[in-house]
């Protein structure tokens, strides 16, 4: 009991993790992030770590051999019904071309490989 006690004083009295700090964007991504940032962070958030709308594409479950990048055109082309997540649906989003997906899945491949996702 006593271990009990001093175990979760321990896990109050440590401070909580603050998120990695998004790591240095190579100059051939920026065009990718610019995209990603005006049309995917209002939900998938900053460096794609997720919001309350949607999920963080850190996530082991999007890795490649999960969602491969034609899961990422699809998603922005066709919209996506919620199946593993709880943030509902995901809307088509209008506007977005081919080639801007393709910058887009390229930021988001590289945000992951620095996470450590693969």
């Amino acid at each position: 009991m006593i271990l009990l006690g001093a175990l979760l004083l321990c896990a109050l009295l440590v401070p909580p993790a603050t998120a990695a700090p998004i790591p240095k964007l190579p100059p051939a991504l920026a065009h990718g992030e610019t995209l990603f940032n005006t049309h995917c962070a209002r939900c998938h958030g900053a460096g794609a770590r997720g919001t309350a709308q949607g999920p963080s594409f850190l996530d082991k479950i999007y890795e490649p051999n999960h969602h491969a990048d034609a899961a990422f055109y699809r998603a922005p082309e066709l919209g996506v019904r919620a199946h593993h997540w709880k943030f509902g649906d995901m809307p088509q989003i209008p506007g977005v071309t081919r080639e801007d997906l393709s910058q887009i899945i390229l930021y988001i491949r590289w945000l992951q490989k620095e996470a450590g996702v693969f």
